[in-house]
């Protein structure tokens, strides 16, 4: 048996950093490290003090899962509309989708799993 690739991250050590949007703050879960790049897993929540602005964009994944910790967010799809996510909430984001952040709680906490590890975001016309 190896431990290669093994990690545990404790909230205790947490370390929150800004990220791809500046309202947020992500803590790093070393997931992405363990897994050679293949995946990424990482909190985020709202950063405070911080305006909220979203901008409709597109990830370019082959999978993406949001689980909602804390609080809640509204996201709008394309082709789905408006939804509103809430603690207990979870969204699979298909490759691609054309999306947006619409507002959330300032408490909001999500989990985040992406793969692959290092995926690109682009802007794009509206949703």
């Amino acid at each position: 048996m190896t431990a290669q690739g093994f990690v545990v991250s404790h909230a205790k050590d947490a370390s929150f950093s800004r990220g791809l949007r500046s309202f947020f703050e992500y803590r790093d879960l070393g997931i992405r490290e363990a897994t050679a790049g293949r995946v990424a897993a990482h909190v985020i929540r709202a950063a405070a003090g911080t305006d909220f602005s979203s901008q409709p964009h597109a990830h370019a994944t082959s999978f993406q899962l949001v689980y909602i910790l804390k609080g809640w967010i509204e996201f709008e799809y394309e082709g789905q509309g408006r939804v509103r996510l809430e603690a207990g909430s979870c969204v699979h984001q298909p490759p691609g989708i054309r999306h947006r952040e619409v507002g959330h709680s300032d408490d909001v906490e999500m989990l985040e799993i992406v793969m692959p590890g290092d995926f690109t975001t682009h802007e794009v016309d509206a949703v």
